[in-house]
């Protein structure tokens, strides 16, 4: 595996690699694969951008963030004021069935439940509210449950993982109870564990999906 200081200074490079982040101030601390973030950002974007950015680096496990986040003269919007930006963005999504969906607002985090057809539009349901003033944090409760009730096709999902450059599909192993998947193995990054829960989710059938998953890099490149 990496060495504390080796994965420190490649998940700092990959958080100023992204645009958003060239002026954040990003603090990682690193022990044994564990990734912790901290520091102050002015949008709930670029906390997920520097999430993302740590997942998408060889090496580590799991993430700590303790990231805050500071809007400024936007510090003091309502809950309120941030339920009616959430509707008036699902409603102006055509991949939003925001008929389908209800959300909650608590001293700006926001929850949203229901349910979808596909996995397609909870992650829409949830881009929607990122650039939102006021928003500090997001909880998407929402399921899938598609229209049709097909059959989970095993092999469609192996395809699926074998087309995908990022992913080493030899080390993963696929395990179908009626509409639910399991995703057993180990993977080289935190980046290719969830592209391989999204994959599989994007599957016809699919309900839900366990992500067992494990993260395991032994490689002592810098």
């Amino acid at each position: 595996m990496k060495t504390n200081e080796i994965l420190k200074r490649n998940v700092l490079e990959a958080i100023q690699w992204e645009p958003l982040l060239h002026a954040a101030e990003i603090g990682v601390i690193v022990n044994d694969g564990i990734v912790t973030l901290t520091g102050t950002v002015d949008s709930y974007a670029k906390k997920l951008e520097a999430e993302n950015a740590a997942k998408k680096v060889a090496g580590v496990k799991a993430i700590v963030e303790e990231i805050k986040i500071d809007y400024g003269h936007y510090a003091f919007t309502t809950d309120e004021e941030i339920a009616k930006e959430v509707i008036d963005a699902f409603e102006s999504s055509y991949t939003i069935p925001e008929d389908k969906l209800k959300i909650k607002v608590e001293k700006g985090w926001v929850t949203i439940f229901g349910d979808v057809n596909w996995y397609y539009q909870k992650e829409a349901a949830r881009n929607a509210i990122l650039n939102l003033k006021g928003v500090r944090g997001a909880t998407n409760n929402i399921e899938i449950i598609p229209d049709a009730k097909d059959e989970i096709e095993k092999k469609d999902i192996e395809k699926a993982l074998r087309r995908n450059w990022a992913i080493n599909y030899d080390d993963i192993d696929i395990v179908v109870e009626g509409n639910k998947v399991t995703l057993l193995g180990v993977v080289d990054s935190y980046y290719e564990k969830d592209e391989a829960e999204r994959i599989a989710y994007n599957a016809p059938g699919v309900w839900s999906v366990n992500n067992e998953l494990v993260v395991d890099f032994d490689d002592y490149d810098g």
